[in-house]
């Protein structure tokens, strides 16, 4: 036993709380959201202390998510795809019969653990998806950080999902909703002349609306 106490991985972790999914098609779902640190972009936008976090291990992890009632866990970061030995702790997530969703900036590989990936590509590193990004997600969210229209739809292009979402940016406790529902009107407008496009959805993060974590 303690042998494999010194060999079991140890984690990033900012947060571990359960609540419900604020954004996205699975809006109001109760979840277990479990956060990790570190992240392979820095958007100047970001609302996440991801390099605020303490070192977990796999069994403290799996007894701190067992302790609540959801049965429906979200890995977020940061940037969950980049941690080590991530498959490791997914893997006794499965065991322990859970439901795992990810929440994902979209250019490293989903491990095969996942059940719903949720990915949220960044126009200010449109390079970076311009060369290689996931190919397939169930849903796509794209927060309206300046005219994000043309990088909408490169990723159009680059991800095929079920659901395509615009979400507002937040700056200084201010969302610019009124951008985001007109860049939403424009990129839904091309329908008229092309049917094949997708239709773009409004997200907006309830949590902060209504004051829960």
């Amino acid at each position: 036993m303690k042998n494999q106490n010194i060999l079991e991985p140890h984690f990033n972790i900012v947060e571990i709380f359960e609540s419900l999914q604020g954004e996205g098609f699975n809006t109001g779902m109760p979840s277990i959201f479990v956060r990790f640190g570190k992240c392979n972009l820095t958007c100047p936008w970001c609302d996440t202390a991801y390099n605020q976090f303490e070192r977990q291990s796999a069994s403290q992890i799996l007894a701190k998510v067992r302790s609540f009632s959801a049965k429906n866990i979200i890995i977020t970061g940061g940037e969950p795809t980049i941690v080590p030995h991530i498959e490791y702790l997914l893997e006794q997530f499965k065991r322990a019969g859970y439901f795992l969703a990810i929440e994902t900036n979209g250019l490293k590989p989903v491990p095969p653990q996942i059940d719903y990936i949720a990915t949220s590509p960044k126009r200010l590193y449109a390079h970076k998806y311009e060369k290689q990004c996931l190919s397939v997600a169930n849903e796509v969210r794209i927060v309206v950080d300046e005219n994000i229209l043309p990088f909408c739809e490169l990723i159009e292009q680059k991800i095929q999902a079920e659901h395509y979402y615009l979400s507002p940016c937040e700056r200084e406790g201010k969302m610019n909703l009124l951008e985001t529902i007109t860049q939403l009107g424009q990129l839904n407008q091309r329908s008229h002349t092309h049917k094949w496009k997708p239709k773009w959805q409004l997200s907006l993060q309830t949590h902060k609306l209504v004051g829960i974590e």
